[in-house]
């Protein structure tokens, strides 16, 4: 048989490494806007979440394919001259036949043979595996989100949209997936979803354990230090934050806390006891005629959040009432706009896990925390909060130009992404204000379950310009993700019922996950050439 010819190694150009600009926007000032009334430039740069090597060990290595034609093997007299052979066979980006090929032409018969058989005994295993994936249980019902088709380990390819890998043909998909090979470029999360691997069903519960008590692990190990690295624990949390230390890595990740160690009693003393002045100092006056009409829109609009059971406990719903006011009076260039309450809940629910046992926060009984653990809380929500809307305060204010701004970019976004979906909204009149807005108000909080959402800000509070720049990428991300539902609706009433209530009920950290790639891959794409979504 006749060997095909390999290239030698120089004859090859490798990919470089894509390198993004990063641009850093200073934090808005209290009660002030920064630049234009709603400017908002376009967004550069793009942050490289952890390469996780429990994960990567195995995603990133390329199964290899039996040669389909008998090849005769061939002994040869020195390791050396098989060396010679194929010093230049190993790239990446040859072809596997090729390479088995030639190595089955220059090594021992039973060495060929035991890779082929251990070859076939994974692919049987993994086919079994996938079987046992399909079959429905007797009460098991589909998910809202459908899986992805499985990605060979081999062929990382991120799809432009989950629906639409089920819907388009085949020349399409081709067409529409876009090959990766800087796979290493990927957020940890991306390759994790896309690979199937971050789906519990996948995994043996011993599997899952380890790999969480790995990474809870390293998050101890990097916050144990007496200085943390907040740039490798913003790579760390991209994929999510174990429970246990998300209360503290938020305080980090927000700027709330400082990173040395020592420093932090101090600072969450003096923040409290700041808190605590504002509210003997200004809570008083909230029936005032100058603030009444502002505190009667709080108190209307605190009933109206979720998780209920919680939020209109009685103890629960001064907190909120007190943090929403107070930031109203210190921020007067916005003051107090609905969407703003919603904010604090994610911060709330996160300190508030720390100190109590329920799984379920629904079903948790604030009543029980100590008196002086709630004034804690209550001060560091405040706080986080307010960090949060420093960089997207311009949502807020007077006639909330930059939610009016962003609406408008993700319509370009997805005008350029995927056209099909763009003009089937323009053909039956549906305005994008009309359903982003909402999106770009709350943060997607009323589209997702609050589990969700908090699985949603690890990743927004590690990203630079997370919840406004990222925020952008995963609302076009979440647009697309129903793309299949959408081209089905005909009627301008029924897509825009769709939209403001999509069924998300059962979403759960695997959708999350997945949104997250697709948002990544969009901004790998989009962030370094913003004239790709300008008309």
């Amino acid at each position: 048989m006749s060997r095909k010819r390999i290239l030698p190694r120089a004859s090859r150009t490798a990919e470089k490494p894509f390198a993004g600009k990063e641009e850093d926007q200073g934090s808005v000032p209290e009660g002030c806007q920064t630049g234009k009334s709603g400017s908002i430039q376009h967004v550069y740069g793009a942050q490289h979440p952890p390469f996780d090597p429990l994960l990567h060990g195995t995603l990133l290595k390329a199964t290899p394919k039996v040669p389909t034609t008998p090849v005769k093997a061939k002994r040869v007299s020195t390791f050396q001259e098989f060396e010679s052979n194929t010093s230049d066979a190993w790239d990446a980006g040859e072809d596997d036949d090729e390479l088995l090929a030639m190595a089955a032409e220059s090594l021992n018969t039973e060495v060929v043979m035991e890779t082929a058989n251990r070859v076939l005994r994974n692919h049987s295993q993994r086919q079994e595996r996938h079987k046992l994936q399909e079959a429905p249980g007797p009460e098991q019902k589909p998910k809202p989100l459908a899986e992805p088709h499985l990605v060979p380990s081999g062929d990382l390819r991120l799809v432009k949209s989950v629906s639409e890998s089920h819907t388009s043909c085949p020349a399409e998909s081709a067409s529409d997936s876009v090959p990766l090979q800087r796979s290493q470029s990927l957020p940890h999360s991306a390759t994790v979803a896309l690979g199937g691997t971050s789906d519990s069903s996948t995994l043996g519960s011993s599997v899952l354990s380890e790999r969480e008590a790995f990474r809870l692990d390293k998050f101890k190990q990097l916050l144990a230090g007496p200085n943390t690295d907040l740039e490798e624990l913003r790579k760390l949390s991209w994929s999510g934050i174990p429970k246990p230390v998300r209360p503290i890595t938020w305080k980090l990740l927000s700027g709330y806390l400082p990173a040395n160690v020592d420093r932090r009693p101090a600072t969450l003393q003096r923040k409290q006891k700041e808190y605590f002045a504002f509210i003997e100092h200004y809570y008083d006056s909230r029936n005032d005629e100058a603030h009444q009409d502002t505190y009667r829109q709080i108190h209307i609009d605190i009933p109206r959040m979720s998780p209920e059971a919680l939020i209109l406990q009685p103890k629960v719903t001064e907190i909120f009432e007190r943090i929403l006011f107070i930031w109203a009076i210190r921020h007067p260039a916005s003051g107090y706009v609905q969407g703003i309450n919603d904010l604090v809940t994610p911060f709330f629910v996160v300190f508030i896990c720390e100190y109590i046992e329920q799984e379920d926060v629904d079903a948790a009984d604030v009543s029980r925390v100590p008196a002086d653990v709630l004034r804690n809380v209550e001060a560091d929500t405040y706080w986080c909060m307010s960090k949060l809307l420093d960089g997207i305060q311009d949502n807020y204010t007077f006639a909330q130009p930059g939610i009016q701004m962003k609406v408008k970019m993700l319509e370009e976004l997805v005008s350029r992404i995927d056209e099909q979906v763009h003009r089937h909204l323009e053909q039956h009149e549906v305005r994008y204000l009309q359903f982003a807005f909402r999106w770009m108000n709350n943060l997607l909080m009323r589209e997702v379950p609050l589990r969700c959402t908090v699985r949603l800000w690890d990743t927004y509070q590690s990203e630079p310009e997370g919840f406004s720049r990222f925020h952008l990428y995963v609302c076009a991300a979440f647009l697309v993700r129903w793309r299949k539902e959408i081209l089905e609706e005909r009627d301008f009433q029924e897509l825009l019922l769709f939209l403001q209530n999509l069924p998300t009920a059962q979403w759960g950290d695997e959708d999350i996950s997945l949104l997250l790639a697709e948002a990544y891959r969009l901004k790998f794409a989009f962030a370094d050439a913003p004239n790709h979504y300008k008309k």
